[in-house]
């Protein structure tokens, strides 16, 4: 295996290096990157959007309803969004207790097992969201809210979130404990 950088100068971890696994990685690293920046907006623009709410609600007495639920729109985007590339780090919260008490070998069948219940559960829930998202589009599903916006724009971004997430995980599992 050759020493691969993350397009962001991270160092990867546990993520395919080489061969026909390398090259789907070094595609989802770029998805991955791509994802991340633009989680990175959609956090800034959301704190932006709930500093003017209360900039206009409390000093101003402008009211409106579009802020709050724009800006959860724009965290739900950017939390799934960002799910891969986070993965690819190792950066999810996780109990490594267990990591120094096995020995190496079992540890990484440890790691292994784990990566495969997550793939299973999140291409389970990215398929779940993709169902959400076809029938918000068929239906034209809008939010109850007195704004509305269209359904499909949240479930969307968890489709897409939990599909490459899914896509991150399967590479780490294909990978398989022996290779870690």
């Amino acid at each position: 295996m050759t020493d691969a950088v993350l397009s962001d100068g991270a160092a990867p971890t546990d993520v395919p290096r080489s061969g026909g696994l390398g090259a789907v990685q070094r595609i989802v690293t770029g998805l991955n990157a791509a994802m991340a920046v633009v989680s990175s907006i959609a956090i800034g623009l959301a704190g932006l959007v709930l500093t003017w709410e209360v900039i206009g609600r409390y000093f101003l007495k402008i009211a409106s309803d579009w802020q709050d639920e724009f800006s959860a729109l724009l965290l739900i985007g950017a939390t799934f969004s960002s799910a891969a590339w986070t993965q690819a780090r190792r950066g999810h919260v996780g109990i490594e207790a267990l990591a120094h008490l096995l020995p190496p070998g079992a540890d990484a069948v440890r790691r292994w097992l784990a990566d495969a219940c997550a793939f299973a559960f999140c291409a389970y829930f990215a398929w779940k969201c993709g169902q959400l998202l076809f029938e918000a589009l068929d239906e034209g599903q809008t939010s109850p809210s007195a704004w509305g916006p269209p359904l499909w724009i949240p479930y969307g971004s968890m489709t897409a979130g939990m599909a490459l997430l899914s896509a991150q995980l399967l590479l780490q599992v294909l990978m398989g404990p022996q290779r870690r």
